[in-house]
């Protein structure tokens, strides 16, 4: 089976004979000491998807920050934080994990169309590098808690160009029709209002056309865009500090072919370069591409059911442990944490709907995946990086997984394992 032989996530994960490894640690021996179902991150696979940006961004006025709804876990943004890297928030649970890690204030972007009081005075009294405006109303808005605050706050419009990410109608955020940004139509008026409104200071633009990009055609088709607005705000008198393009860049799931980083970036300064706006500071949100490979998903074969028109393996893992599939039809690799090939295997090879115990027909992980399973065999599911432990929930009342980092040899718990008890610790039952 072919992707036996290359997992997403290799080389950090790979198999040593029969065995699926995390770096230098057997997933078995995890499963083992931390039980299923299991997240498993690679620290190296972190350090080589961060430095795919780093380095060809060596000695050039560019800032990337961590879009970090795609995982959140404090250990993961520290080490992010310690690389350099600046983050993408849309919270104010976000900013409060971000500082937590260690993150410098003024590395900070604050994106979400429906940011709340609350959060802005938050975003406001940390010092965030700037506030990504999703609309008009919230431009009044931060304007006037700016003022009662008696502070200023940087905003960036987020920029709605109208543009085809070719990418899933979920996670596609440049076209008109999408609820993100300030339609590029407008622009320029709405960038007139914020120069004269009380408590701004105009620092940037900014776009994000969606995720799971795999073509750099849409990227530049945005950007030409963006640098006809830049044209238009210049003949105003507006100049800007830095202009951000989003993240999106894609990872492999299946067969994809993803955009390396430096081709991108190579591309997109030769156009700034061009149209003279090189002065400006590149600000990029990556978020899947600097996880999404770097993580699995480790679950445990419950049952068995065998149907004449249909197979079916239950696992302990459901859709509240990663909902990308039951959400976007979302496809993940799928491999046997020790490799079936000794005799005391029996299993014939069949093709499998991988399930969990979760009461909704909408509860799999993977259809149609043709595997030599057993009761009690362990599989992994793959490019669990990204959208997994984040968007996970307590639906049937499921404790949510643990999450470990291997480094080399090395494992720590980053996140230890849910208990039913905590589940409902902060519930109050009415008087008898």
């Amino acid at each position: 089976m072919s992707e036996l032989n290359a997992p997403a996530g290799a080389p950090f994960f790979h198999y040593d004979g029969a065995q699926l490894m995390a770096e230098s640690v057997s997933v078995s021996e995890l499963a083992a000491r931390f039980g299923t179902p299991l997240y498993v991150y690679s620290r190296a696979a972190l350090k080589a998807a961060w430095e795919s940006y780093a380095q060809p961004l060596t000695n050039r006025n560019a800032l990337v920050c961590f879009g970090m709804k795609a995982n959140s876990n404090l250990a993961v943004l520290q080490q992010f934080a310690q690389w350099g890297s600046g983050f993408d928030i849309v919270s104010g649970g976000e900013l409060a994990r971000a500082l937590k890690a260690g993150a410098r204030p003024d590395t900070i972007v604050f994106s979400g169309v429906g940011k709340q009081d609350w959060e802005i005075e938050a975003a406001l009294q940390a010092g965030v590098k700037c506030f990504n405006v999703e609309s008009t109303d919230e431009l009044e808005r931060i304007s006037l808690i700016a003022s009662q605050l008696g502070c200023t706050a940087p905003v960036s419009l987020r920029v709605n160009p109208d543009v085809d990410a070719k990418t899933h109608p979920y996670i596609s955020t440049g076209l008109k029709d999408n609820k993100f940004g300030i339609a590029i139509e407008i622009a320029a008026e709405v960038y007139q209002r914020a120069a004269v409104l009380p408590g701004i200071r105009i620092v940037g633009v900014d776009c994000h056309i969606g995720s799971q990009i795999t073509q750099i055609e849409p990227y530049l088709d945005a950007l030409e865009r963006l640098l006809n607005l830049l044209d238009t705000l210049a003949g105003l008198g507006i100049r800007l500090e830095h202009l951000d393009i989003g993240g999106g860049l894609g990872i492999r799931y299946q067969d994809e072919t993803p955009i390396a980083p430096a081709l991108l970036l190579d591309a997109v300064f030769a156009m700034l370069e061009s149209r003279g706006y090189d002065y400006l500071q590149l600000v990029l949100e990556p978020g899947r591409s600097l996880v999404g490979n770097a993580g699995i998903l480790v679950t445990r074969v419950q049952y068995l059911k065998h149907h004449e028109s249909k197979n079916f393996a239950i696992v302990d893992a459901a859709m509240n442990d990663l909902l990308r599939p039951t959400l976007y039809d979302a496809w993940h690799g799928v491999l046997p944490v020790l490799c079936p090939t000794d005799a005391s295997h029996t299993a014939q090879s069949r093709v499998y709907d991988i399930v969990g115990p979760i009461c909704e027909s909408g509860d799999w992980l993977a259809r149609d995946r043709q595997l030599r399973l057993q009761q009690n065999d362990l599989l992994a599911i793959e490019s669990a990086g990204a959208y997994g432990f984040v968007m996970s929930g307590q639906y049937n009342t499921r404790p949510r997984c643990a999450e470990v980092m291997v480094d080399g040899d090395q494992t720590y718990l980053i996140r230890p394992r849910e208990t039913v008890e905590q589940l409902f610790a902060s519930e109050q039952m009415l008087p008898v």
